[in-house]
């Protein structure tokens, strides 16, 4: 990460990247109740006695979607958590200023696969230092079972976000995505990936900022034709029970390793409800649990969860 210059820090609009996070979650919302007959978001406004606040969306119990959360949080605060610092010594003991919106989507069909998105502008104020500021965000995909079809269409349009703002940023936050979404304990990725950027700084702040909408724009596009296409495939009990063992991967990995769970946690600002929304409302673990082998819920494991370059299938 590099630090501001002067003249980069004059044109740091924080209010206009609020004003787009907060059109982000109406469009994000909006969207996704299109493709949802029966149930709406219901919104939870929040507010901080330090000025910080946020609004948690939730739906659920729905015919599509079984679950979601769609937040925008602002938070402040006058000492970094650890969970910020162990990269960055330096800014240990700043105050700071985390604004974003963070999504999970679980539907309800096994073979519609959870969503997951994030974008977010982190600043860190410290005397003797001009403002220090990041992006970072991105999207990953976490089926339960695969379609090559879905799986090139969601990194296609990841493509597609990043790759006007600089050569390679595709392959390089790919990388980042399947590296970073990984359960080390079980040996095996979160999902299929897609983009994944963190302690984002190159370059001028709007250039920085037009690549974070970029991303934030693409999601519903890489997402919502992917539920179109699965939200009503017939499933059985057996299918069922798989996406349930599957979610317990995904309760895993945010519970253990996800910065942004550890950050909100930490930090004492964030609120528990609207961190702990992405779990899913149901999960299962079976003890020493294994599905058949060559079935359909092996090849999960044996053939999507590998390291691919999706688009060059």
């Amino acid at each position: 990460m590099s630090v501001s210059s002067p003249a980069t820090v004059t044109r740091l609009d924080v209010q206009a990247v609020k004003d787009y996070l907060l059109s982000l979650q109406d469009h994000i919302c909006t969207t996704l109740e299109s493709v949802e007959p029966t149930a709406r978001f219901k919104q939870d406004a929040w507010d901080r006695p330090n000025g910080g606040g946020g609004r948690t969306r939730v739906i659920a119990g729905g015919e599509v979607i079984e679950k979601g959360g769609v937040n925008f949080s602002h938070v402040m605060g006058d000492n970094l958590p650890p969970s910020a610092t162990v990269d960055r010594p330096e800014l240990a003991g700043g105050r700071f200023e985390a604004m974003g919106v963070s999504l999970v989507i679980h539907p309800n069909n096994p073979f519609a696969p959870t969503s997951h998105a994030n974008v977010r502008l982190f600043i860190v104020y410290k005397d003797g230092m001009d403002p220090v500021w990041w992006f970072g965000g991105g999207f990953d995909l976490t089926p339960y079972y695969g379609f090559d079809q879905d799986c090139i269409h969601w990194h296609q349009t990841a493509y597609d976000a990043v790759e006007p703002f600089g050569e390679g940023y595709y392959t390089r936050f790919k990388k980042w995505c399947d590296e970073y979404f990984y359960l080390k304990h079980r040996g095996e990725p979160r999902g299929i990936g897609g983009l994944f950027f963190d302690d984002f700084n190159e370059g001028t702040f709007e250039h920085c900022f037009a690549m974070m909408r970029a991303v934030g724009d693409a999601y519903t596009q890489a997402y919502l034709p992917i539920l179109e296409r699965r939200k009503d495939h017939e499933f059985n009990e057996q299918q069922r029970d798989f996406q349930l063992h599957r979610r317990g991967r995904y309760v895993e990995f945010n519970l253990v390793f996800d910065r942004g769970t550890h950050f909100g946690l930490q930090s004492g600002l964030g609120r528990t409800e609207s961190i702990l929304m992405s779990l899913p409302p149901e999960v299962r673990w079976t003890y020493e649990y294994q599905v058949e082998t060559d079935s359909a819920e092996a090849k999960l494991t044996e053939y999507y969860l590998t390291s691919k370059d999706w688009l060059w299938v």
